[in-house]
């Protein structure tokens, strides 16, 4: 039964939206918001870890009245059921986000990005680069790399790793005021945050997200992520714009740097004072910019 979680007035003043639900291959619920005009293209934004759609609320108000957008939560993510027995790993991710996209018959996917969404998204991408229009790239990385803060290798540890994660909520929690550098969250922001992950059975993916980092190639998922990294030549000639918060404890300089060299026809804009939720601590400029990005007649150059 497709039955999602109930919403509470507090945060639906937040999140003011209908979420619907899909089946995935997998047999799993998947939540998602399919926001705006009913058309076969539609700007597709995907979360990270351990975020949840509620991560693009104000961008899908700014964008829904001329944009159709759709913005799922991973399974075992925001409103999304959450099986103790999913396969969660990077390519049952990316399988997910092709069922949503087929059921919805979108034949134009523009792609909004951040944290572990950069990886799906793009791997999404290599297997249907015909249907890519423009990208927003957030704060992620789409490529193997052996960084990784010591806080998150912690999390990753076997044993200690999910009695953080899931016993102390020891990795949503601390995002939401180490993400964060120019602003602080309000109560309610933090409570939105936390709200899908208010236990150990429910804390399941985020920390099955934290073992999932592939920091070398014995690793499962490091062959999906290699074959993610060779799909990226193929988008050079889109239209694409990197926001980057300058202050990420996580995705820092290095990933930034790697980007400008994967895509040299960016545009890029890196605010100096904004951490890891980049689209939250730099809330109006970021929107603002993305807004501008999509609502642009014309892009020269670039294919759309």
């Amino acid at each position: 039964m497709l039955t999602a979680p109930h919403i509470p007035d507090w945060l639906a003043r937040l999140y003011p939206f209908t979420p619907r639900s899909l089946v995935t291959p997998r047999g799993a619920r998947m939540s998602y918001l399919d926001e705006g005009p009913r058309r076969d293209e539609a700007v597709l934004m995907l979360h990270g870890n351990p975020t949840w759609s509620f991560y693009y609320r104000e961008l899908v108000r700014a964008l829904s009245p001329r944009w159709r957008c759709i913005v799922p939560d991973h399974i075992g993510m925001g409103l999304s059921a959450k099986p103790a027995d999913y396969d969660y790993t990077l390519a049952t991710r990316i399988a997910d986000i092709e069922a949503l996209v087929a059921a919805l018959g979108l034949k134009r996917v523009h792609l909004v990005v951040h944290d572990w969404g950069g990886a799906i998204g793009f791997g999404f991408a290599a297997r249907h680069p015909e249907t890519i229009g423009r990208l927003v790239i957030l704060n992620t990385a789409a490529f193997p790399a052996d960084r990784i803060p010591w806080r998150i290798a912690l999390c990753k540890a076997p044993f200690i790793g999910p009695a953080v994660v899931r016993g102390c909520n020891g990795f949503a929690w601390p995002a939401t005021w180490m993400a964060m550098h120019r602003h602080g969250l309000t109560t309610d922001e933090k409570r939105g945050y936390l709200f899908p992950y208010d236990s150990w059975a429910h804390r399941v993916a985020v920390s099955a997200f934290v073992r999932d980092i592939p920091l070398r190639p014995s690793h499962p998922s490091w062959p999906t992520l290699a074959a993610v990294e060779e799909g990226l030549v193929h988008f050079r000639d889109r239209a694409t714009l990197i926001l980057w918060g300058g202050r990420d404890f996580c995705f820092n300089d290095f990933f930034l740097g790697r980007w400008r060299e994967i895509f040299p026809q960016a545009t890029v804009r890196r605010i100096a004072d904004a951490g890891h939720y980049v689209l939250e601590d730099a809330r109006e400029e970021v929107v603002l910019r993305i807004a501008e990005f999509f609502d642009a007649t014309r892009l020269p150059g670039f294919a759309q």
